[in-house]
């Protein structure tokens, strides 16, 4: 079951989005198992169907699900789930950059950055 908090500052599509991410990840839910259908999903979570909608939709964009027409939504293969959270994370990435050269921030310390965090991952 996914847990839902009304008191999380989290939209509550987010906190379903995270859920089935984690279930997904942990092998809860195995690749290629069917998840429940939105309908069925808002029915046990009492919640809307349309926020369920975009949990799944943002869930597919990111690659932890793949949809099969007229058959419903389903975990998708790991690396497929690595692919998709890679793609989410670079263009988190590329947000964060450019705002930083926006704010003024030296290419340079960019770059200064990625080698320190490069450094402390060989050494973790």
């Amino acid at each position: 079951m996914i847990p839902i908090d009304p008191r999380d500052p989290r939209p509550i599509y987010l906190q379903i989005k995270e859920g089935l991410c984690r279930l997904i990840l942990s092998g809860a839910v195995k690749t290629g198992e069917r998840l429940p259908s939105v309908r069925e999903l808002a029915g046990q979570l009492a919640i809307n169907p349309n926020t369920i909608q975009r949990a799944y939709r943002e869930l597919e964009s990111d690659g932890f699900i793949y949809s099969v027409s007229g058959k419903g939504s389903f975990a998708a293969a790991l690396q497929e789930v690595d692919a998709g959270r890679r793609s989410a994370k670079e263009k988190e990435f590329r947000a964060a950059a450019q705002e930083l050269l926006r704010l003024g921030t030296p290419k340079g310390d960019l770059v200064a950055i990625l080698d320190q965090l490069e450094q402390e991952d060989n050494y973790a």
